[in-house]
């Protein structure tokens, strides 16, 4: 084996990975203009968008081949309830009603390689996200915007294809 070959394999080796993982890209479009109020405080804001971000990369892991790549583009996200003002002590707390559903704008491009496989854009919504039995018995933040995208994600990309993991 000659020096070039062995410089080409090494590289090769070096770039699988990479390649083979491409996963999940979540890009947030004018989110201190958000719809709901706690993306207008940019502390709770960045913790919302840390903690979708990682729950989508989690789903793309779940479902997607090693060499797709999804990029999410949310522009606008309202979650589930609303503040009202009691005299309780607190500033505020977020009820939830049944008209007050956790909604997601968004616009997504699947790729393999260079090719374009699915795009589109969408308002995703959970309208009985109250008796959502899985989001209702979560722990951790999110309960009902997390089952809403899992279901959206599993029927999006999940067709056809078992989940992994």
């Amino acid at each position: 084996m000659t020096r070039r070959d062995f410089a080409a394999t090494v590289l090769a080796l070096l770039l699988a990975p990479v390649a083979a993982k491409a996963g999940v890209v979540v890009q947030f479009v004018g989110a201190d203009r958000f719809a709901d109020e706690d993306f207008r405080r940019p502390a709770r804001r960045e913790a919302l968008m840390r903690e979708l971000e990682r729950h989508l990369k989690g789903l793309g892991e779940r479902y997607l081949p090693p060499q797709q790549t999804l990029t999410l583009e949310i522009t606008d996200l309202d979650l589930a309830g609303r503040y009202e003002p009691f005299n309780t002590g607190f500033n505020e707390v977020r009820v939830m009603r049944d008209i007050t559903p956790p909604r997601v704008k968004l616009s997504y491009r699947l790729t393999e390689g260079r090719r374009t496989i699915a795009a589109g854009s969408e308002t995703v919504s959970d309208l009985n996200y109250l008796s959502n039995i899985r989001a209702r018995n979560a722990s951790g933040p999110l309960p009902y915007e997390k089952a809403m995208l899992d279901d959206w994600f599993r029927r999006r990309f999940g067709q056809g294809r078992p989940a992994r993991g």
